[in-house]
Formats: structure tokens, C-alpha cells, sequence
């Protein structure tokens, strides 16, 4: 069983930074590629970030592209998400998943953490 806790979110403003923070534990944490996810209101849940297991490659949806960036920490099993230049429609819940491989992906496993309320305000 694997148990993911995010953090970070909050209420910013356009143009301003948010840090995201998921820390992982009951499984290898680098053993297996991380990613963010997103799910605004009435919307699908969709892709934003994948990580491999050691960091070493990285993935990213065009929307956040040059504004986003994901990383992890090993050492302290925990997720990053830094935001950048947020936009009103980065506005969303953000959930970390563990992927069910070692590299990059932009399809989740099976295991979600609650998520984290972002709120962009114009």
C-alpha cells in the first residue's frame, strides 16, 4: 500500500509561484517514476508532470511547459511541483500519483493522495 500526502496550495495571485510538495511512503520511493495531475471543476482529471525514478528524465504538459517544474527528493521521499507565472486556469485540485513504472509516464497508477486546492485569482 502506498500512501501519498500533498501540500502547498494555496490562493495566488496571476503571475505569482506556489510550491507543491508529496510525500510518499510504504513502497521504494525510487523504484518508481512520480507524476502531478490536475482536475478543475467540471473538467477531467488530466496530465501535468512525470518524473522518472532517480529524476533523470522529465515530462511535462505543453499548458505548463517553461513554467512548471517537477523534481523529487529520494532522500526524503517526497514530490515536487514548483508553479511559476500561474494563470487563472491553472486553477485546480493537484493530486502526486505513483506510477506503475521506474520512467516517465503520462498515464497514472493506481495510487492518488487526497490532492491540494490551487486557486489562481485574475
Amino acid at each position: 500500500q502506498v500512501q501519498l500526502v500533498e501540500s502547498g496550495g494555496g490562493l495566488v495571485q496571476a503571475g505569482g509561484s506556489l510550491r507543491l510538495s508529496c510525500a510518499a511512503s510504504g513502497r521504494t520511493f525510487d523504484n518508481y517514476g512520480m507524476g502531478w495531475f490536475r482536475q478543475a471543476p467540471g473538467k477531467e482529471r488530466e496530465f501535468v508532470a512525470t518524473i522518472s525514478g532517480f529524476g533523470t528524465y522529465k515530462d511535462y504538459a505543453d499548458s505548463v511547459k517553461g513554467r512548471f517544474t517537477i523534481s523529487r527528493d529520494n532522500a526524503k521521499n517526497t514530490l515536487y511541483l514548483q508553479m511559476n507565472s500561474l494563470k487563472p486556469e491553472d486553477t485546480a485540485v493537484y493530486f502526486c500519483n505513483c506510477l506503475t513504472t521506474i520512467n516517465v509516464a503520462r498515464t497514472p497508477g493506481n495510487y492518488w493522495g487526497q490532492g491540494t486546492q490551487v486557486t489562481v485569482s485574475s
